[in-house]
């Protein structure tokens, strides 16, 4: 990659920001980004960089296709099933939370899947993102802390199919679901029956307007349980191999 090209730091001291918003900020594709490199790093154009910080810096993106969805900038098409993976707890939310608060400000059904530290993480970064009113989204039923899915793979199943058709009873047009899968295995009775749900799954989504990303904190599963997650999930052949490491 040419010379002139600025790293996160030097994009956020650059903004006079965190680092933490200006990934954020190229994660939801509003700061053109590159990732270059085995850890995918990511770089900024110095131009693209001062003209974000110009007085005349969009505010949070507002969709007028109510159809569309994108995540960390990339579109995703309704019927998307996808898993991703992280190590730290810094990198939780760092794609999901502007994935649901993206959803949030467009007017889109949400449902959130976490417990414990994995939903405190949650609240707190949908609190900082711009134009999202967390207690009043869950008020609405714009965003649901949902229940655990069921004990099997057939009673989860069941669950999202009640849950998806109140959903599209009230006209949602998309319906976003991001699932903490360590705070989901819990519900079930093995971890087994619960990658069996994430294949099955794959059918429930694609019947409906629903993108769902499941994520996979790789710290809390074997080897083996994460090659048999990304096998439960096809649709990963469809995007950037940086969507899914983080």
């Amino acid at each position: 990659m040419s010379k002139g090209w600025l790293s996160t730091r030097q994009a956020a001291k650059r903004l006079g920001v965190s680092e933490a918003s200006v990934r954020r900020w190229s994660d939801r594709g509003l700061l053109p980004v590159q990732r270059v490199g085995k850890r995918l790093e990511r770089r900024f154009k110095p131009e693209h960089v001062e003209r974000f910080a110009a007085p005349a810096r969009p505010g949070p993106p507002v969709a007028s296709d109510p159809t569309r969805v994108t995540l960390g900038g990339q579109a995703v098409e309704p019927g998307t099933h996808l898993a991703t993976l992280y190590d730290s707890d810094a990198a939780r939310t760092r794609l999901t939370a502007p994935f649901l608060a993206d959803g949030i400000r467009a007017g889109q059904t949400a449902f959130l899947m976490a417990h414990g530290e994995d939903l405190v993480s949650y609240m707190e970064a949908l609190d900082d993102m711009p134009g999202v009113d967390v207690d009043a989204a869950i008020a609405s039923g714009l965003l649901t802390i949902a229940a655990a899915p069921g004990s099997t793979a057939r009673e989860a199943l069941d669950h999202f199919e009640r849950l998806f058709w109140s959903a599209v009873d009230r006209n949602a047009t998309v319906i976003r679901v991001v699932g903490e899968m360590a705070s989901v295995r819990d519900s079930f009775t093995s971890e087994r029956e619960m990658l069996d749900f994430e294949a099955m799954f794959n059918m429930v989504c694609k019947r409906f307007p629903c993108v769902a990303v499941c994520q996979y904190d790789v710290r809390k599963f074997s080897g083996q349980a994460v090659l048999a997650a990304l096998r439960a999930h096809p649709d990963i052949f469809d995007v950037s191999m940086g969507l899914l490491l983080k």
